[in-house]
């Protein structure tokens, strides 16, 4: 059995177009946007949910590497199951969850006050947007906000090293993720342009163990 180490993979997540993952908006007051952004409860600052990070990641990747539809999650692929977990279908009976390897962090912005700076009026925008009745040609538009373009957020995704002889071809797997969340998009309205991000400056670090992450680095920066 192989002895837990913890990596850290921390880097900075850039936002290439607008950004708009939403908030839920059971209500909106006159004048104000139609679909707002998560946002920080503390800071009022644009987030970027690990959850919504971890979701389309696998959803790509299953895309990507599964050979036939997986009815659910648990029939992905064996990378994706052994780093996003599944709820069934491990041990004896069949019946035993597999826990996650990968822990993603939200991710909070970084630069607010280098964007005023900039010349942004706020750190986030609202994009008008109307969508037309194909019967009656009416249009129905809508508001919907977006944190801008050139935002910044911190990004930290902890990986639990279980098998040292997966822990290279996990990497290969997320980084798969990494390239594949660059050339789509996250968030939502991605066909519109919305949500192209890109990763900087990405670092692994052990924080927890001894495992030696010398090439996992020398991945990273391939």
């Amino acid at each position: 059995m192989t002895k837990l180490s913890k990596i850290r993979f921390s880097g900075t997540i850039e936002l290439e177009s607008g950004l708009h993952i939403g908030g839920g908006d059971a209500f909106a007051a006159i004048g104000a946007a139609d679909s707002t952004i998560v946002r920080d409860a503390v800071t009022n600052m644009p987030v970027i949910p690990g959850s919504s990070l971890k979701g389309k990641m696998r959803t790509l990747l299953a895309r990507a590497y599964n050979e036939q539809v997986a009815v659910t999650p648990n029939d992905d692929d064996e990378r994706i199951t052994r780093l996003f977990g599944a709820s069934s279908g491990y041990g004896k009976d069949g019946k035993c969850p597999l826990p996650a390897r990968l822990i993603f962090r939200d991710s909070i912005l970084t630069n607010g006050g280098e964007l005023l700076e900039r010349g942004a009026d706020s750190y986030t925008e609202v994009k008008f947007e109307n969508t037309i009745n194909r019967v009656t040609a009416v249009a129905n538009p809508r508001q919907i906000e977006r944190a801008i373009r050139m935002s910044r957020f911190d990004f930290e995704l902890i990986y639990d090293v279980v098998e040292e002889d997966e822990v290279e071809e996990d990497l290969d797997t997320i980084l798969d993720g990494f390239r594949l969340l660059e050339l789509d998009y996250l968030g939502g309205n991605g066909s519109r342009g919305y949500g192209k991000i890109k990763f900087d400056g990405l670092r692994a670090e052990t924080v927890f163990g001894d495992y030696d992450v010398t090439r996992l680095n020398e991945k990273l920066e391939a």
